[in-house]
């Protein structure tokens, strides 16, 4: 009886551990990195080739799917002032949509023509949705759709905006939800419980519009877990329960692509790329190399089995080897880019402005281009990869596209 009963249990938690690594939690998966453990996602698609489905959407969204389970979330805003605010939840397998919740903005609802309101992308717990908005609006819903809480953050702090439109995605950091309100007038960062809404502390940050994103730091043990912070000013290194500054760098980043980490090193968009090693909370990191070859456009860049990528703004992927910045190779690809790219078993899946997925090999001594797909709409997204598929959407549609 025993044997039998610890047999279950372990095939429930591997069964547990396998669901769980088939999510892409939030912008850029779930540790925030654009690195997906997916092993079996096509390289070329079409309408008669590995597209699983495509589903309308309403308004415009320049947000990024994320997968829970059998559910892919997506958020979108519509209206002549963009201030109706949607939350849509898709069936994995079928694309049949299950649910949709919409609600008022309570916040301003100007952005540039290019950007709109329901630009960052969610994020999730595995519990829970955070949807967050460019009127700052946050709202928490259970992954049945019914509402938890709703926080109006520009309602809280009416000078928390700019005219461009707020553009940072959110993420979970243990049980906080890290949110970045920064911006020329107002400039605070955030940490909300996610169980109910509360702010557990804010953070002025420095007065200057920032669409750069907060990340993971990954510690020993996840109570060691940091949020970090970018602005143009400095990069912070925040206790995500307290809001406590661990350590900070003063030279500041970009203030659209967003740092990334990778084996317990932080790779800033600045000066090029920088690359940093923390040590701790005894003083600030310590600067390992700078390259200005490696110059981010708008999408963020990405470290994988020791290089770092970046896409700059002719549309050319630049590697180089992580241990120094020195370049390997380059590869000019069909862009122009606003998403940031993921990396799955050794390839790069990127989405250029017109709706063109390009597939790079990786692990060569340069890059190639292995496959593609165009979907013939304008995409501005990242993709989300899991189950096997890559989820992406336009202003109009949700796809999977997945080897049939």
């Amino acid at each position: 009886m025993k044997v039998q009963f610890f047999s279950r249990f372990f095939a429930a938690v591997c069964c547990v551990s396998l669901f769980t690594g088939a999510d892409w939690l939030q912008f850029r998966g779930n540790n925030a990195n654009g690195i997906s453990e997916e092993t079996s996602l096509p390289v070329s698609w079409s309408d008669s080739e590995n597209i699983a489905w495509k589903s309308p959407l309403p308004g415009r969204g320049l947000s990024g799917p994320i997968v829970v389970g059998d559910k892919v979330f997506v958020t979108s805003s519509s209206g002549f002032e963009q201030d109706r605010l949607h939350v849509l939840c898709f069936d994995t397998a079928s694309g049949d949509k299950m649910w949709e919740r919409q609600f008022w903005a309570t916040g301003r609802t100007m952005c540039h023509p290019k950007m709109c309101v329901a630009t960052p992308t969610p994020a999730s717990d595995g519990k829970r949705i955070f949807a967050f908005y460019s009127s700052n609006d946050v709202i928490c819903l259970d992954l049945e759709g019914n509402l938890l809480w709703f926080r109006g953050l520009t309602h809280d702090f009416p000078n928390v905006s700019n005219s461009l439109g707020m553009a940072s995605s959110p993420v979970v950091v243990g049980d906080t939800l890290i949110v970045q309100t920064e911006n020329d007038a107002d400039s605070f960062s955030h940490g909300i419980d996610v169980r109910t809404g509360i702010s557990r502390w804010k953070m002025s940050r420095p007065q200057v519009a920032n669409w750069s994103s907060p990340t993971i730091l990954r510690g020993k043990t996840s109570a060691d877990d940091l949020a970090l912070l970018q602005s143009s000013e400095d990069l912070i290194a925040v206790d995500p329960k307290s809001g406590e500054v661990i350590w900070s760098y003063d030279d500041g980043g970009s203030r659209i692509p967003s740092s990334t980490v990778f084996d317990g090193k932080v790779f800033v968009p600045t000066n090029g790329i920088t690359a940093l090693q923390p040590i701790g909370s005894s003083g600030p990191p310590k600067v390992l190399w700078q390259e200005n070859r490696l110059s981010a456009s708008t999408p963020s860049p990405l470290v994988f089995n020791d290089h770092v990528y970046t896409v700059n703004r002719a549309g050319v992927v630049v590697c180089a080897d992580v241990k120094d910045g020195k370049v390997q190779w380059q590869l000019r690809l069909k862009g122009p880019f606003t998403g940031t790219p993921i990396v799955a078993a050794n390839r790069l899946y990127l989405f250029n402005e017109k709706g063109l997925g390009q597939v790079v090999q990786l692990g060569g001594e340069k890059g190639e281009i292995v496959g593609e797909g165009d979907l013939g709409e304008t995409i501005l997204c990242s993709p989300a990869a899991a189950q096997g598929a890559l989820f992406v959407r336009s202003d109009g549609h949700l796809w999977k596209i997945a080897e049939k």
